[in-house]
């Protein structure tokens, strides 16, 4: 009896200082993968539904996942944005740099579209520094189809504000964006555009242009306004 209730204590010392040590222990915050702000379908005809489903739900779902795991491996990392991990990307692991990439990458691209005739246009001043760096709304539309057409094998096309306060267009490959310090033009993204096959391949197959041609229906204006607005300032 006695050296039962002599064992059993430290039992459950042990227990409580464990439970102590968790509970002090600052949480390590995991990157989630967020809803899509429509249903699958919702960019129907000029994203099938199919495509919605694997893009999200495996592509994205399999960066932030593993996103996650690169993170935990690396102490110093733990509970930062991803917006600080993009800045210093160049010294950090490639699969931070990679999976980091892709999260953030796709998470700005759902936000970037509305089902077809919903967008709406630029607004006044976005389509005054369209005309002034680009000529047209036509012309601008026109150079990004190039520069999405022209990046050689998976990668992004974007519009964004560089620090002369100046639109441009620019292109990643694989799943770098204009925020990392990996990249030779840097800037503030307003728009951008998947062009790794997995984006538009089930239903366009090989023909990536005609892709870049139709996703000017799903183009979420609205919000590029807003992010030209915020960025201007």
């Amino acid at each position: 009896m006695t050296t039962s209730h002599c064992f059993s204590r430290p039992q459950g010392l042990t227990a409580l200082l464990l439970l102590a040590l968790a509970l002090a222990a600052p949480l390590a915050r995991a990157f989630e993968l967020p809803p899509l702000p429509y249903a699958h379908n919702a960019l129907a005809p000029v994203v099938d539904e199919q495509t919605m489903q694997i893009h999200h739900g495996k592509h994205h779902k399999a960066y932030v996942d593993n996103l996650n795991a690169a993170v935990a491996k690396e102490p110093a990392l733990q509970g930062k944005s991803l917006e600080d991990l993009l800045a210093g990307i160049s010294r950090l692991p490639p699969a931070v740099r990679n999976n980091g990439g892709g999260h953030w990458n796709h998470t700005f691209f759902w936000a970037s579209m509305k089902p077809p005739g919903q967008g709406g246009a630029p607004s006044a001043p976005l389509l005054a520094a369209i005309d002034r760096d680009f000529g047209s709304l036509d012309a601008f539309k026109a150079a990004f189809k190039t520069a999405g057409t022209g990046r050689f094998g998976s990668g992004w096309v974007w519009l964004i504000l560089t620090v002369d306060g100046k639109l441009q267009i620019t292109s990643t490959p694989n799943q770098d964006n204009p925020l990392m310090d990996v990249v030779t033009e840097r800037g503030i993204p307003l728009l951008g555009n998947d062009v790794w096959e997995h984006a538009y391949y089930l239903q366009y197959q090989n023909r990536r242009a005609d892709y870049l041609e139709a996703w000017w229906q799903v183009v979420d204006w609205q919000a590029v306004s807003s992010r030209y607005a915020a960025a201007a300032k």
